[in-house]
């Protein structure tokens, strides 16, 4: 087993707070919508977004033999991605170069500050990739124990296959959207308690699903699958992912074929994509597999991630309320096991897939990554500010936060955001 990893210590010139998601440990990768109604690729360091495709045009990515014209003035990152790691790992190491605190090359800062860098506040960020395809999966015992719990056996909450495979299902692409896109309560059929004949209404239990969901860098021929040791040379990086539910439809459509309407109408990411590389200090241990795996799915090293969680609620008048607290590291499947399984079958896969990580829940109950679980599917309401909360309401804003720290090195997520409107 390999040592805990550890931080290389970095400074800038381009001061920042203490507590930014957004460090010279991070340089994340997303685009961003200008003042000027530019679109390109950008990075970021603070409160300042670093305009990428300027910097190319001027340069600054020369050195690189690899043609990276029309890479960073695109709509989306996924020809950059495409270009593979040696190219994006150089890039995002050569920015943090420049803001490197004892550079050579950056002598008038603040000319290259005027030139290269906006206000975040002065941007409207976009979804960073094309999601070409969209996968969930089930890979958090504690929320799987718990959703057991509550709907079959407490005394078997998991189901036969659960320990031996992690378990997925395919999801909608076309309905996940950027940060700050309010999303309308969805409808469909619920039956009520008691009753044997459905209804149609607008869902009476909408929940949150805290989740990470890492994106697809490398494309595979339909037939080939991705081996668990090579899977990570085939991850470019992470998103929040809030995958948003409706438990009353989900309870009725699921058996048996599993969710549809009910996760189908809205999926919410964060805009910055942190890569593996910037993640790689924050690596650790998974909880031990019982019983052991199948061959195909054993993994050797530090395949989880230390990252902290956090999930608030804010109702229309009032303050964010922290509802849940938990952590990525108590993923029982790790990201390798997830694409090596979804692909021994021969399954193809896509530059800019996301893959979802499933609910993320921790051991205690202030852990738990839904409502479902944090009010035990209602009976036990949350306080949130002023009011309590069972489930979602009509203009609640979901707030999802996640950030990496270690030895005073900070890498994180920003925000994942969306108001919940009325259904239409």
């Amino acid at each position: 087993m390999k040592s805990e990893p550890k931080t290389t210590q970095l400074s800038s010139w381009l001061k920042t707070e203490n507590d930014t998601d957004f460090t010279i440990y991070n340089i994340p990768f997303g685009i961003a919508e200008l003042p000027d109604h530019s679109i390109v690729a950008v990075s970021r360091i603070g409160d300042k977004v670093i305009n990428l495709y300027a910097l190319q045009r001027d340069g600054y990515f020369d050195s690189f033999n690899h043609d990276l014209d029309g890479l960073f003035n695109s709509p989306n990152l996924n020809a950059f991605i495409g270009i593979g790691k040696k190219i994006t790992s150089g890039v995002r190491s050569r920015i943090t170069q420049l803001f490197e605190e004892n550079t050579d090359e950056v002598s008038d800062k603040e000319a290259f500050s005027r030139k290269y860098l906006i206000s975040a506040e002065s941007v409207k960020m976009q979804l960073p990739v094309k999601v070409t395809d969209y996968t969930d999966f089930y890979s958090s015992i504690e929320h799987a124990g718990n959703v057991g719990s509550m709907f079959r056996d407490p005394q078997n909450p998991l189901l036969p296959n659960w320990r031996h495979l992690p378990v997925g299902y395919h999801g909608r692409a076309s309905s996940i959207v950027i940060s700050g896109t309010p999303i309308h309560r969805p409808k469909g059929q619920i039956l009520p308690a008691g009753q044997d004949t459905p209804v149609f209404s607008a869902t009476r239990m909408f929940d949150f699903e805290l989740e990470l969901a890492f994106v697809v860098g490398q494309n595979t021929e339909l037939g080939s699958s991705v081996p668990v040791d090579k899977a990570e040379d085939y991850i470019f990086g992470f998103l929040l992912f809030n995958d948003l539910s409706a438990r009353d439809i989900q309870s009725w459509e699921y058996v048996p074929l599993g969710p549809f309407l009910s996760k189908n109408f809205g999926s919410v990411v964060s805009p910055w994509i942190v890569t593996l590389e910037a993640l790689e200090p924050y690596r650790t241990k998974g909880p031990v597999q019982e019983p052991e795996v199948l061959d195909y799915l054993k993994t050797d090293g530090l395949h989880n991630f230390d990252i902290n969680l956090e999930v608030y609620i804010k109702p229309q008048e009032s303050e964010p309320s922290l509802v849940a607290a938990t952590n990525f590291k108590y993923m029982y499947w790790n990201i390798s096991q997830q694409l090596a399984h979804h692909t021994v079958n021969g399954c193809n896969i896509n530059i800019g897939d996301l893959y979802a990580s499933g609910t993320i829940s921790g051991p205690t109950p202030g852990s738990y990554g839904s409502l479902l679980e944090l009010t035990w599917r209602g009976k036990n309401k949350l306080k949130v500010g002023d009011t309590e909360r069972a489930f979602i309401e009509d203009y609640d804003t979901i707030i999802m936060r996640g950030y990496a720290s270690k030895e005073g090195a900070r890498v994180g997520f920003g925000e994942c955001e969306t108001t919940i409107l009325p259904a239409k």
